[in-house]
């Protein structure tokens, strides 16, 4: 469908005058560069992209990184630094930026008027959670609340600095080092993982899946504080098939080295990590070693009762494709806080006083890491755990750490100053102007601000027609329209039906089964389809059912979808979800949820294990326009739990990664998601059980007259439907490459907050991800 052209054939209000702006958001560098005449650029092929693969685990997007955003989408890498929760490609090639705020409405609206807002759901691929609003929500994410001079931020971290020494008195017994080593020193098999560790830190393991084509070393003779030490450090390299070996060295206890060998890997490579490795495409070239030659040269260099050190020593191991029993890990050895770990480097200065991986060399040297490693590892025996408890380390890396931000601090006053930057001060640099258009009743700081040119409405009526007279405009606008926000009693109602209403779409009544039916395995495959909160038998009926209450959607659609109509133990069973006034429209909102833009590149699997990850890094050439894998862990104890979300660039990848996924070889469950990432927050906290709080029903209008006076067109549910579709409205008459985001700030009062929601994209870069197009 083509959009509609922009209409700047409207006439603007009597007596306003304005100089037409250039519709285009360009680096200051490139304005210099231009002398200010954009007008008669040539269209460039690139086009700008988002990509939001955050990292927040419930997707939230604080005021700050969304005026990171703002101000980077102004001017670029050159001026400002680059946004931390999302990338944007291109920024250069983008036409404007369109800011459509929707005060009084939060996520709670969204996702109960959910049919409502069919535009912003199916042309938004990235949504995000918002924190509840501040009393001037607009001037935070402009960036007019950050009132601290960048002297004052600058002095005060400079005060907060340490003076000099990290000799300070400390409490040798609080040391993790003598919590697991005491405090006497301690013999060589006392320093060996144990099989348990091991496991813990996804060391290779005779006998584990992932571990089936891995060459044991044969090493099985008995060890004791005489066995040999070897110090062994690998390079890698990335191929189509993820990381492969491309250098070994491995040095006996005198320091000599017995092994240093180049290896080609099997695959082609894509990325030689020259920078860590050392490694580049003409030091590899003749090379004709292969990893089977070093696997059968390390087997037979190492004694049976042979010990190997090395730093993160599994990540070895793992390239090399070999399993040895008997280890020493510095990284662990030199046991930190919190289950941190030291690195390689700062070891080897602070207990040896030796400088290595030198910034002025092309990446690591192999045989010096491994001798450094079997160095650390003697040091450790023949010093003990209270020599290196006094001195201190964690205080060492913690002053070396703040030494050197100090030294960043001193040599980025510039980087303050813009990170305290606001985006009018941005477009002032460049020679633009800020519109915004809002409502008489308006009181934020922004309106009065300097660089913004407000148009003051009385209705959003009127802010619409004006939207589309003065938005092709400006190259930055923002756009507000006001609605009256939830009433406390009624905010409190409606978020417990939205819980009520997920929980209930969660759950599945199955049945009938046999009064003899095998519940352990009934249950065994009901959980194959995800994680249950919740199973009970149903006695009521004339034969047993069971009602499972599943911890996410997917998960019970999946079982509808596989088990309905089936026959289970003999029986042909029903498999649906509970018949409320709450999922009445359930499976017409199921069908809209599969369609949300966002959800339409992401697949839920069901029975993926701990090695899932792993695996699917080590097949990623099958896994094409994967763009994240979403593993959900327990809060409680902290483990993956058995599902997890692929996102993928397109359809069309996901599809084709679902359809491999569920065949012989992987043997999963799986569909297309339901849910989009940043809702799973909200969801967690859902009431246990599916039954309704006592006195909490849905009670009918009296009469047929007040169920239509519900229904005016100030009703919420009216507004959503009216002001989405009119926002669309708007969306289409934008050009091409227009940076465009919805925000609904959510709100905060007296009697409680409300999240706010995000959703934005770039237009035509949608058109670039349809279904129908494959990465």
């Amino acid at each position: 469908m083509e959009p509609e052209r922009e209409r700047s054939g409207r006439t603007p209000k009597k007596g306003r005058k304005r100089r037409r702006v250039p519709n285009k958001v360009v680096g200051s560098a490139e304005v210099k560069r231009a002398g200010w005449d954009l007008e008669g650029r040539q269209p460039e092929a690139k086009k700008a992209r988002l990509s939001t693969i955050l990292f927040a685990e419930n997707y939230e997007v604080t005021h700050d990184q969304l005026c990171d955003l703002l101000k980077y989408a102004v001017l670029g890498k050159s001026s400002v630094p680059k946004p931390s929760w999302c990338q944007l490609f291109h920024q250069n090639h983008l036409n404007n930026v369109v800011v459509f705020v929707l005060q009084g409405m939060s996520q709670l609206h969204f996702y109960r008027f959910y049919l409502e807002f069919g535009f912003f759901r199916k042309i938004f691929r990235h949504k995000f959670r918002l924190p509840p609003p501040s009393s001037d929500f607009l001037a935070d994410i402009i960036g007019l609340r950050k009132k601290q001079t960048t002297g004052d931020l600058s002095r005060s971290m400079e005060e907060s600095l340490p003076s000099a020494s990290p000799k300070v008195s400390i409490n040798l017994q609080n040391d993790p080092i003598i919590q697991k080593y005491g405090s006497k020193k301690v013999g060589l098999t006392r320093c060996l993982l144990t099989k348990e560790e091991m496991k813990t830190y996804h060391f290779p393991l005779q006998g584990f899946p992932d571990c089936e084509n891995f060459v044991p070393t044969k090493c099985n003779g008995s060890v004791t504080d005489n066995s040999p030490l070897f110090g062994l450090d690998c390079e890698m390299c990335l191929t189509s098939k993820g990381r492969e070996l491309t250098r070994i060295s491995l040095v006996a206890e005198g320091g000599c080295c017995v092994m240093d060998e180049l290896v080609k890997p099997d695959n082609k490579i894509v990325d030689y990590l020259t920078s860590f490795s050392g490694i580049t495409k003409k030091i590899l070239n003749p090379v004709t070693t292969k990893l089977k030659d070093v696997q059968r040269q390390l087997k037979a260099l190492l004694p049976p009762n042979a010990i190997l050190v090395g730093h993160s020593l599994d990540l070895d191991l793992r390239a090399l494709k070999m399993i040895h029993p008997y280890v020493i890990d510095t990284s662990l050895l030199y046991v930190r806080e919190q289950g941190r770990r030291f690195k390689l480097r700062f070891l080897a200065k602070a207990i040896l006083g030796k400088d290595i991986q030198c910034s002025d060399r092309l990446g690591h040297d192999a045989t010096e890491d491994a001798r450094t490693t079997l160095e650390l590892a003697q040091y450790f025996l023949q010093y003990g755990p209270k020599k290196i408890a006094e001195l201190n380390l964690e205080a060492l890396a913690s002053h070396q750490e703040l030494h050197a931000a100090g030294q960043e601090l001193r040599n980025t006053v510039e980087v303050v100053q813009q990170l305290n930057t606001s985006v009018l001060e941005c477009l002032d640099s460049v020679g633009h102007k800020l519109l915004f258009l809002t409502q008489e009743a308006d009181a934020s700081e922004l309106s009065s601000s300097k660089n913004c040119q407000t148009v003051k409405c009385f209705s959003n009526k009127e802010v619409f027609e004006q939207a589309r007279v003065e938005i092709p405009l400006f190259p930055f606008s923002i756009v507000q329209f006001s609605f009256e926000p939830f009433p406390p009693n009624l905010t409190e109602e409606m978020n417990k039906r939205m819980k009520i209403k997920w929980t209930e779409m969660s759950t599945v009544y199955a049945g009938p089964f046999s009064k003899n039916c095998n519940l352990t395995a009934l249950k065994r495959l009901f959980k194959s389809f995800g994680p249950i909160r919740s199973m009970t038998l149903v006695l009521e009926t004339h034969q047993p059912h069971l009602c499972i209450q599943y911890e996410v959607l997917e998960a019970a659609q999946l079982a509808i979808e596989s088990l309905d109509g089936i026959l289970v133990e003999g029986t042909c069973v029903k498999v649906r979800r509970p018949v409320t006034e709450l999922t009445l429209d359930c499976d017409v909102l199921v069908n809209e949820l599969e369609q949300d833009s966002e959800n339409r590149g992401t697949i839920y699997l069901s029975g993926v294990s701990e090695t899932f990850k792993e695996r699917l890094l080590q097949q990623c050439n099958l896994f094409l326009g994967l763009e994240a894998v979403i593993l959900p862990k327990d809060l409680k104890t902290g483990k993956q739990k058995n599902y997890c979300f692929l996102k993928f660039k397109t359809f069309g990848s996901a599809q084709r990664a679902l359809d491999i996924v569920k065949g012989k070889d992987w043997k999963l469950k799986g569909r297309h998601a339901l849910t989009t990432r940043h809702l799973h927050a909200w969801l967690r906290g859902l009431p246990p059980e599916s039954r309704r709080p006592p006195g909490l029903h849905v009670i009918p209008p009296p009469s047929e007259k007040e169920a239509l006076q519900m229904l005016k067109v100030d009703h919420p549910k009216i507004a959503a439907w009216r002001w989405s579709r009119k926002i669309e409205k708007l969306y289409h008459s934008l050009g091409s490459g227009a940076l465009c985001l919805i925000l609904l700030p959510g709100t905060k009062s007296t009697h409680g907050s409300l999240s706010g929601l995000g959703l934005m994209g770039i237009k035509d870069e949608e058109e670039n991800t349809t279904p129908n197009m494959c990465s």
